[in-house]
């Protein structure tokens, strides 16, 4: 049992309450806070605790609420201010985060936290350089903070010093070998750029060092899976779902390795953050990989598209999983429009708005985009958008329902590679791939897109882009909704 500081001594309870909120122990903090804040009056240290209690049991709006009246209260307390931009970047307004980082540096200079907030809100605004000075600057002032660390590197990869992000992972794992986090990014980085080999070295490393998690794990799998090591990788992915039995990524991948039953479609959580973390490098590791689905579909939209009326509006699109807007930006020139977009991931859709080509941009899951949607569309687009998707009835139907009379559905698929007799995913028409994303049949896409009243305009095979060297085959399918 915990031993509890004398109630005569309050600033003792105040740094119990401390060590409870960071160990995670809110329950047993709450009660003892509600103590304190009896036995004196208010302060900022007391909004402190109040506020980093909040935020732990994912009380964000509250804790914004309580922030704000302190720093109205308190308006050149830094501690306040500091705190207030850590909460905003968890709520993803790096601008606000960027406003009280800036001001707790300006009234207290030699506060590093301030300094790293600031690098990390400039770092989301797409201030890379910027990212990197301020960082920079907290590194030399606690070397031996992991977390600045990884803040220094993942603005230099944002700044193209890949030197310099290697120099920050390197130096900090020295100085702090049990820190986890970096152990990840160190993985992560070779992922991103594609030096598997290199992660999954980075991978063992941390393993041999006892530095591990679920998410060490799942990265060390998938990059053995980048590499045809599938039997390895499916080793790596029941480890790692030992360490994270509830990580919907690990989860996801270990059901690609065939160690669990796959799900009709990848989580939303999972995608989410795939392309949450992957929105900066998107376009470019496309190119890389010589991405094909834009101008695929928009080869398909001038064979498909009704030949227009001068005094007709030109028709309008639903991009269903947009990401960054590659779609509309292959297809700009046609006569199509107003574009909206709809994703999953926050920081896609940033880059989308960037490109100024869509009238509306929502953050939401398809399927619950399409049930809410109450307009009908003229034309709906998905490019690579159902290699998250197994079973297509559900989304062919709620397209079918928001499509017009001879509306057309354009959207691709990875090809199924044909399948023996004891696959589990013969009769279903569609598989989970060793690198989490699915792949149908034709026979399985034309039997749903008649089970959802829809008609078959085309189905072409077309290599979507290449990976490990290799041609990925896909479908491009052109649907129509009946007159």
């Amino acid at each position: 049992m915990d031993a509890l500081p004398s109630l005569a001594d309050p600033d003792a309870l105040i740094r119990r309450v401390a060590v409870l909120i960071d160990a995670g122990r809110t329950g047993a903090a709450r009660p003892l806070l509600a103590a304190v804040r009896r036995m004196t009056a208010p302060s900022p240290d007391l909004s402190c605790l109040s506020v980093r209690l909040a935020m732990r049991e994912g009380r964000p709006l509250e804790a914004l609420e309580e922030l704000d009246a302190a720093v109205a209260g308190s308006p050149s307390e830094p501690t306040l201010r500091a705190l207030r931009a850590e909460l905003r970047l968890q709520m993803d307004d790096p601008a606000g985060a960027a406003a009280d980082a800036a001001e707790a540096v300006i009234l207290d200079p030699a506060r590093p936290n301030a300094k790293a907030l600031l690098g990390m809100a400039l770092l989301g605004l797409g201030r890379a350089a910027d990212a990197v000075a301020c960082l920079a600057e907290a590194v030399r002032m606690t070397p031996a903070n992991p977390f600045f660390r990884q803040g220094l590197a993942e603005a230099c990869e944002a700044d193209g010093d890949r030197a310099g992000a290697e120099e920050a992972i390197e130096e900090g794992i020295e100085l702090c070998p049990g820190a986890v986090g970096l152990r990840n990014l160190a993985i992560l980085l070779r992922v991103r750029r594609g030096d598997f080999t290199g992660a999954i070295t980075q991978a063992e490393a941390a393993q041999r060092d006892g530095v591990v998690d679920a998410c060490v794990l799942g990265l060390h799998g998938h990059a053995l899976s980048s590499l045809g090591r599938h039997e390895d990788a499916a080793v790596a992915y029941r480890e790692a779902l030992k360490l994270g039995p509830d990580d919907v990524y690990v989860r996801h991948m270990v059901a690609s390795s065939g160690a669990l039953p796959s799900g009709d479609r990848a989580p939303e959580p999972y995608v989410r953050a795939v392309f949450d973390g992957y929105a900066p490098r998107f376009e470019a590791h496309l190119v890389a990989l010589g991405y094909r689905v834009p101008g695929l579909i928009r080869a398909a939209l001038v064979r498909h598209l009704p030949t227009a009326t001068p005094d007709e509006a030109p028709p309008a699109v639903l991009d269903l999983g947009c990401g960054t807007g590659l779609l509309a930006a292959a297809s700009c020139d046609l006569p199509l429009g107003p574009w909206v977009g709809v994703d999953l991931s926050t920081r896609m859709l940033a880059e989308a708005a960037a490109k100024e080509f869509y009238a509306e941009l929502h953050e939401a899951d398809l399927m619950a985009a399409l049930a809410a949607e109450q307009r009908p569309w003229p034309i709906i687009l998905a490019g690579d958008v159902f290699c998250y998707f197994g079973a297509l009835d559900a989304p062919f139907a709620r397209v079918h329902d928001r499509l017009l009379p001879g509306g057309l559905f354009v959207f691709s698929l990875e090809e199924r590679e044909p399948a023996s007799d004891g696959d589990p995913g013969q009769r279903a028409g569609w598989r989970l791939g060793r690198q989490g994303r699915y792949a149908h049949d034709t026979h399985y896409v034309e039997t749903t897109a008649h089970s959802a009243g829809l008609e078959i305009r085309a189905i072409d095979r077309e290599t979507l882009r290449r990976e490990a060297g290799a041609p990925v085959p896909g479908l491009l399918v052109v649907l129509a909704r009946p007159r």
